[in-house]
């Protein structure tokens, strides 16, 4: 429908400037959004007016601005967008009269119904930006003893077409400053995995694997085995890299603070909660949202995200209006969820949900030849930040590293590197420089079950000193301490092979 200004009356066109001054004079969506509502039911001496905005994702027309009587019942409240006069005027970009909703099959009465407000008459009108419907502009109930006529349904149509520029521009103005503030709120951090191990091999090729769906993972092992590492490394591997990442530590907040932290809120939703805040669910929108900790999470915050998972959408806390979302979510934690579940403390719906790609970290024990490569990585890590030359790892020092249990695995081993580095004056890190629990470590007794023993000590160092000395073996005896001879037999015994370039 091709409209003009070219038939209103003065006043329409100063009414009209008025209203279009009122929209555009804020960016703020809900300011926008409201003012079109109150400037549609003025401009028209109207009972009512509403702005009701498309959710294509979900299929769902969507009261964003409601003013007159009943306004509160009805914002918020949504309905499939090919219901009532609304969804008439949605798929065919037309504006639409109806003097007597009565007399009309099309209208959809159960927004009348929640609310309370009883519908007479109405105008629908497309909000058109470059032939794309973003919503419709109503107006409700002509007030005194007057009906809606042809002329109204043209200044509406005209106030529908400029309301939808100030839509789409507040809509834009948004969605920058939430994907800035979600760049913004991206956890910076290496994305470097430091290993060749059998196991570490096996966990890269799952990532591999799953980084090009959008499964569900949920990553298991250990307290410090690199779980967020490996996170970060998965979503760097998808299609989503250049979307936010957002990390968040379930078990470091309370429960009305995690949920808050997670869906978001609306003004006055608790106490101290002053103005609307976006969630990280919002924030990670077309990118990756990592749950560190998941086993912590509180039943109630269970139920909420159990939703999230199966329906891509959520409320803000305090909020009635459901928000759609696109997120990958991994999911971590060092807890037994099955024995969790025994116990009634996590819910078997949400264990099935998050456990679609489970994926195991190993522990350090279990890949003991990456431990001098993750060392001499740590090292020089925290020499570049202190802008100190990177001293060398003695050989003794090496072993000892091997040898040590590691209880807190990677984690463990990066501060007790950065420690060594602070504490080393020369060019090398030996025994003086570790803990006295690590420099006493006894390479005899290394290991106890599921961790190679005696055998994969030796073979680690083996391998070690191959590599420094760039696999040349009459080097790497001399650095050992062993014939040549007794290095070779060892070599073949230990199947060791020289990587492929």
């Amino acid at each position: 429908m091709d409209l003009t200004t070219g038939n209103m009356s003065p006043a329409s066109l100063r009414a009209l400037t008025e209203a279009s001054a009122a929209i555009n004079a804020s960016l703020e969506l809900s300011e926008v959004l409201d003012r079109i509502a109150r400037s549609a039911a003025e401009l028209l001496d109207a009972e009512a007016g509403s702005v009701l905005l498309r959710d294509a994702r979900r299929g769902k027309l969507v009261f964003a601005a409601v003013s007159g009587e009943k306004a509160g019942r009805v914002l918020g409240q949504e309905f499939a967008e090919d219901l009532g006069i609304a969804g008439q005027v949605l798929a065919e970009g037309q504006a639409r009269l109806v003097p007597d909703v009565s007399e009309s099959d099309g209208h959809y009465k159960g927004i009348d119904q929640q609310s309370g407000f009883e519908t007479r008459g109405l105008i629908a009108a497309p909000m058109l930006v470059a032939d794309e419907v973003v919503g419709v502009v109503e107006v409700l109930n002509p007030r005194g003893d007057r009906s809606f006529g042809h002329p109204d349904v043209e200044l509406a149509q005209v106030f529908a077409n400029l309301a939808a520029v100030g839509v789409r521009n507040a809509q834009t103005h948004e969605r920058v400053k939430l994907e800035n503030q979600g760049l913004r709120e991206t956890t910076v951090g290496e994305r470097t995995i430091v290993g060749r191990a059998p196991r570490l091999r096996e966990v890269l090729g799952l990532c591999d694997k799953v980084a090009a769906s959008t499964a569900t993972v949920l990553l298991l092992g250990e307290t410090g085995t690199g779980k967020e590492l490996l996170a970060r490394y998965l979503h760097h591997a998808s299609a989503r890299r250049e979307a936010p990442f957002i990390a968040i530590n379930c078990s470091a907040l309370t429960e009305t603070l995690l949920e808050s932290e997670l869906f978001g809120h609306e003004k006055g939703a608790f106490t101290g909660a002053v103005s609307r805040k976006v969630g990280r669910f919002e924030l990670a929108d077309g990118g990756t949202l990592f749950l560190d900790e998941i086993g912590d999470i509180s039943p109630s915050t269970q139920v909420r995200l159990l939703r999230v998972l199966q329906e891509q959408e959520f409320e803000r806390v305090g909020g009635t209006q459901s928000v759609a979302c696109d997120v990958w979510v991994l999911a971590a934690t060092h807890r037994d969820l099955s024995g969790l579940i025994r116990e009634g403390k996590f819910r078997e719906d949400l264990y099935y949900r998050l456990n679609v790609f489970p994926i195991e970290l190993p522990p350090l024990r279990e890949r003991r030849e990456d431990i001098p490569a993750l060392a001499e990585h740590f090292i020089a890590k925290v020499s570049r930040r202190l802008g100190r030359p990177v001293p060398r790892l003695e050989q003794s020092a090496s072993a000892m590293l091997i040898a040590y249990r590691w209880p807190g695995n990677i984690r463990e081993l990066e501060n007790v590197m950065e420690r060594a580095v602070l504490l080393c004056d020369a060019q090398t890190i030996g025994l003086g420089h570790l803990p006295p629990d690590i420099a006493g470590a006894s390479p005899e007794t290394p290991a106890t079950s599921g961790d190679g023993g005696l055998w994969g000590y030796e073979r680690t160092m083996i391998v070690k000193a191959l590599e420094d000395a760039n696999w040349n073996q009459s080097q790497a005896a001399r650095e050992l301490g062993i014939s040549r001879d007794n290095l070779r037999y060892r070599v073949k015994k230990y199947e060791i092979l020289r990587p492929e370039r």
